[in-house]
């Protein structure tokens, strides 16, 4: 049995999380400031046969609770810092005091870390520590206060401690538009609008909790490690998109997120790679493809190798499905290489952008030379997967078990 502590467990992302790791067998501490929702939560959760879940009302804007937070729970091997606050007074930065700003600063950036100091003796070696940001964090959101300093700061934070503490693996997850109630008030309010967020997302649609949900359990378990001290920008790719064109609402509903994948492995050995475990008659399923051809390239070769692969994949698929293409690790060289790696990362979101429409993914992981193949599988299951439908655009370097820290 394993067990996770998860923040902002009452509402939103964090009760999909909780729902999800219940249901998995996990053994969950939720924490919430909302004892009440926490309290009508806790009862529809199953639990597993040998221990019930722990449910902690805490206000994590208060330094002392949760100094008290380590206080009587089990040792945990995963800490899922998921609870956060917007600012929806639409009042602008420089007309806000300090103490006006504190509250949320407070929440989305002190406490993820006081949560980790305060349950630090309880992590299990090789803990997975997963940090919510945003997709602010990223690109500044203006007229929401602190909200984007404070998402950028927790992904500051959440690196330094996957250096400072490699014997745990910790992981930022970025979401982009998820229809949450924060995002639903904010709608209501006039502060967002649906139209306006959709057309700066490639695949037309805002994520469901559910969706997000699904990258937390992955992030929370083992086979997370090659992703250590990485950004997960999980938005739909709204995060690599630069254009000035809209884009069109999504016309095809996300396929069920446990549908079962059949993955295809092109361009080399596939057999270290297959990394599904479905069997490739199953029906229905959703269609992926592992495509090996660029990792053996160098140089310019690499682009047109990645952009070989799309060719092959776009004329096989139509429509939902996801190219996942292997890279070979960044390395130092001649200056005048420097360009070529960044080309082919681009040329992957650029892809991304075109295809979305469709609902076709493509995503690209870097692997060092020598790499385990098997070492990979669980996370070439979640990104070619249908639990990934949120999930196009991003490179990911695969470098956490290459530092040598534990899984």
């Amino acid at each position: 049995m394993q067990t996770v502590l998860i923040t902002g467990a009452a509402s939103g992302i964090g009760r999909d999380a909780a729902r999800l790791f219940a249901a998995a067998g996990w053994q969950c501490v939720l924490v919430d400031n909302n004892a009440q929702a926490l309290q009508a939560l806790g009862p529809t959760l199953p639990s597993p046969a040998s221990a019930a879940h722990v449910l902690r009302a805490v206000d994590l804007t208060d330094a002392a609770q949760i100094a008290s937070l380590g206080d009587g729970i089990p040792a945990l091997d995963a800490i899922l810092n998921n609870a956060g606050m917007s600012d929806d007074s639409n009042t602008p930065l420089a007309e806000q005091s300090s103490a006006q700003m504190a509250r949320l600063l407070a929440l989305n950036l002190a406490a993820p870390a006081a949560v980790v100091d305060a349950c630090a003796h309880l992590l299990k070696p090789g803990a997975r520590i997963v940090n919510v940001a945003s997709g602010a964090g990223l690109h500044a959101i203006p007229w929401r206060g602190a909200y984007s300093p404070s998402k950028a700061g927790l992904i500051a934070q959440t690196q330094a401690l996957a250096k400072a503490r490699p014997e745990w693996c910790a992981t930022v997850l970025a979401p982009g538009f998820v229809r949450t109630e924060l995002v639903d008030a904010l709608i209501q309010a006039g502060r967002i609008k649906p139209e306006n967020a959709v057309g700066k997302i490639p695949l037309g649609r805002m994520a469901s909790p559910a969706e997000m949900a699904q990258a937390l359990f992955f992030l929370a378990s083992p086979g997370a490690a090659p992703l250590r001290g990485q950004v997960l920008a999980f938005n739909g790719g709204s995060s690599i998109f630069g254009g000035s064109q809209r884009f069109e609402p999504a016309v095809l509903e996300p396929l069920p997120l446990d549908i079962p994948m059949r993955l295809e492995v092109r361009g080399g050995d596939g057999a270290p790679w297959q990394a599904s475990t479905q069997a490739p008659s199953v029906q229905p399923h959703y269609e992926a493809c592992l495509d090996l051809s660029p990792l053996s390239c160098e140089g310019p070769a690499q682009l047109h190798a990645v952009h070989a692969a799309a060719v092959r994949f776009s004329a096989r698929h139509a429509q939902q499905a996801s190219l996942t293409v292997l890279l070979p690790a960044s390395r130092s060289g001649r200056w005048q290489d420097a360009g070529d790696g960044a080309a082919a990362r681009m040329l992957v979101s650029t892809l991304a952008c075109e295809w979305g429409g469709r609902a076709l993914r493509i995503n690209a992981l870097e692997v060092p030379e020598a790499i385990d193949p098997q070492s990979l599988h669980p996370l070439l299951r979640f990104v070619c997967g249908p639990a990934a439908q949120y999930l196009t655009g991003q490179t990911l370097a695969c470098n956490g078990i290459s530092q040598g820290a534990p899984l």
